[in-house]
């Protein structure tokens, strides 16, 4: 059972969204330090001073999760100030909504960067002091875009895929070799927060962000490996192995309306 009480905190993204919700929560929770990354600096400093009041410390780091060199050096920089991470929380992501071919080189790079590459180095950089320590926390927010191919988000899902794959192998290791290190992998629907702005689900209900930051605590403190939102979310693995390219597709498509539900993105403005 993993404990939040008294630990120290890392959230990448956790300016906005889920981040800032995780945020709150976890200072409930009774961490004593909470860790901020964002690019949104306004936004985090007005959190940071909100979060403050509550009896916990609170430090902000402006880091572009795109740039490998910034993630080094700010872990450095908190290194060199005494913050041991006991708890990360890969949470930062971004989105292009359109057609793959419509996708510049940037769009391509930065989406990759910033999903799939920039939780492995950030785990990569404190993972050292988890295991010296005998033990902590990697949560990787992922997406049910990794596990169902979807028009519109093929980077994204891409990205996603990536994570997945990661993040449980990851997960496999730090268990092999007794290091104490927990790995909890999530892969939600779409979660209105204002990043999929103009995502039509039919079928599916889009996720309440405070739900989904209830369960995502509620799995830290069960050690759970992987958790997926909703519920049907649990079935894409089993009917897209069972069924045929073509039925799956025609599920997916027409009766769930999943490979329509990014004709109107707007995304976050």
């Amino acid at each position: 059972m993993s404990r939040i009480g008294g630990k120290t905190v890392l959230i990448t993204g956790g300016a906005s969204g889920i981040g800032a919700l995780m945020a709150r929560r976890f200072v409930a929770e009774g961490a004593a330090h909470l860790v901020l990354w964002d690019i949104q600096v306004e936004a985090m400093e007005r959190l940071a001073h909100d979060l403050a009041g509550g009896g916990v410390a609170v430090s902000t780091y402006l880091v572009d999760l795109a740039d490998p060199e910034r993630i080094r050096a700010t872990v450095q920089e908190m290194n060199e100030a005494g913050i041991k991470v006991d708890m990360l929380v890969n949470n930062a992501g971004v989105v292009t909504g359109r057609p793959f071919v419509a996708h510049s080189p940037d769009d391509i790079a930065r989406t990759m960067d910033v999903n799939a590459l920039a939780p492995m180095y950030v785990a990569h950089a404190v993972l050292p002091g988890m295991i010296a320590r005998g033990g902590g926390h990697i949560v990787n927010i992922a997406s049910a875009a990794g596990l169902v191919s979807n028009p519109k988000m093929s980077v994204y899902c891409a990205s996603k895929w990536a994570v997945i794959g990661w993040s449980d192998s990851l997960r496999i290791e730090m268990e092999q070799e007794a290091t104490g290190v927990k790995v909890t992998t999530v892969m939600p629907y779409y979660i209105d927060t204002g990043m999929f702005q103009g995502v039509r689900s039919p079928v599916i209900p889009i996720l309440r962000p405070d739900k989904v930051v209830d369960r995502i605590v509620a799995a830290i403190k069960t050690d759970r490996i992987v958790l997926r939102l909703p519920w049907i979310v649990n079935l894409l693995p089993l009917v897209r192995g069972l069924l045929p390219v073509r039925w799956f597709d025609l599920i997916g498509g027409r009766w769930l309306g999943v490979y329509h539900s990014m004709d109107d993105f707007q995304g976050r403005r």
